[in-house]
């Protein structure tokens, strides 16, 4: 592909059982030109060279304002990434962004005397190649000619304990530790940022959701998939409407991005 057009959408959802929504939201345009965030219309850009963001951070629910330190992590990574993007690489600008806002959050939790944190799960679109950068256990899934992958690594405590072999799938499962992250924005002055790369293609969706969707993989492609005639912003609700079927016993974030101006071929070729 020579021009990279994507649209994206994004909606968030208290749930069920909280009284608080903790999760934030952003797709932004490098260029400055357009900037959106939270639930809305569905949101078109001809990427070309100037870089599009799209993010989703989760504040930690067992801590004091995790709404505080998701918006802190969504409304500063665009910034420092604009600021940085004439004189860096994409990893390292990318990188670089991601630590500057974790001193951000670091430092408000110091200065208010409270300990808060968040996740970050952001996917950079640089042209025809797409960056992402993972702290926590928010996730990015890639759905292309059918099959859905997921692009990121959860950074919590049970996939540790699975990989060690310390842990069976089923015990996993059912497991009092499965909400213990590992690492979050504002846990400390740094953090160790996973870094990927991979070549969009044409066709490809992007999904990007809190831990309030994580569940079966082959439902969230069920669910876009099944939505490919119709639009994106009809899947986005579908997978809200999936995660508090399942109980919404948490927020629920999710933002699709679509790669070209063929919905009624999204994710299928």
């Amino acid at each position: 592909m020579t021009d990279i057009h994507l649209r994206v959408v994004g909606r968030t959802d208290v749930g069920n059982m909280r009284t608080n929504n903790e999760d934030s939201l952003v797709v932004a345009d490098m260029s400055g030109h357009d900037h959106a965030a939270g639930a809305g219309p569905e949101v078109r850009f001809n990427v070309s060279d100037r870089g599009v963001l799209l993010a989703v951070s989760d504040g930690m629910g067992g801590l004091t304002a995790g709404e505080v330190a998701s918006a802190l992590v969504i409304q500063g990574l665009p910034q420092a990434l604009r600021e940085g993007r004439a004189s860096a690489p994409t990893e390292e600008l990318l990188d670089a962004g991601v630590q500057k806002v974790n001193a951000t959050v670091w430092g408000a939790a110091r200065q208010r005397g409270i300990r808060t944190g968040a996740t970050l799960t952001a996917v950079y679109v640089d042209g025809p190649v797409a960056w992402i950068a993972e702290v926590g256990d928010s996730r990015a899934y890639l759905i292309r000619a059918g099959k859905i992958t997921q692009l990121t690594k959860d950074q919590s405590l049970i996939p540790q304990l699975l990989d060690a072999g310390a842990l069976s799938p089923e015990q996993a499962a059912s497991s009092r530790h499965r909400a213990v992250i590992l690492q979050a924005k504002g846990h400390g002055p740094e953090v160790s940022v996973a870094l990927a790369r991979f070549e969009l293609r044409a066709r490809d969706c992007l999904v990007l959701c809190s831990d309030g969707l994580h569940g079966s993989d082959e439902d969230i492609r069920n669910v876009v998939l099944s939505s490919a005639d119709l639009t994106l912003t009809v899947a986005c609700h579908r997978l809200v409407d999936l995660a508090k079927e399942r109980g919404g016993v948490d927020n629920i974030t999710i933002m699709l991005g679509g790669v070209d101006d063929e919905p009624s071929l999204l994710g299928t070729s």
